[in-house]
């Protein structure tokens, strides 16, 4: 186990991995109903790469390690 901040976005896959991407999926789409957006969400991860969720669950360890290397200092810019 690796001590960490409560808070740390650097270290939470969902923050580095995941919605950095989707926020660009979505940049500059407008919704209506809330079909449209359930639709839209649904159509960004069926496009996804079958090992996507596996890449950022590894670059979690290496996150970790940078981490600990600069005590807890590592931003990702």
């Amino acid at each position: 186990m690796l001590e960490h901040p409560p808070y740390s976005p650097d270290l939470a896959s969902s923050d580095f991995h995941l919605f950095p991407n989707h926020t660009k999926f979505l940049r500059g789409k407008r919704f209506s109903p809330n079909e449209e957006v359930i639709a839209a969400v649904s159509e960004y991860f069926e496009e996804l790469p079958e090992n996507h969720f596996r890449e950022g669950i590894n670059e979690v360890g290496n996150r970790w390690r940078k981490c600990i290397e600069l005590k807890g200092e590592y931003t990702e810019e």
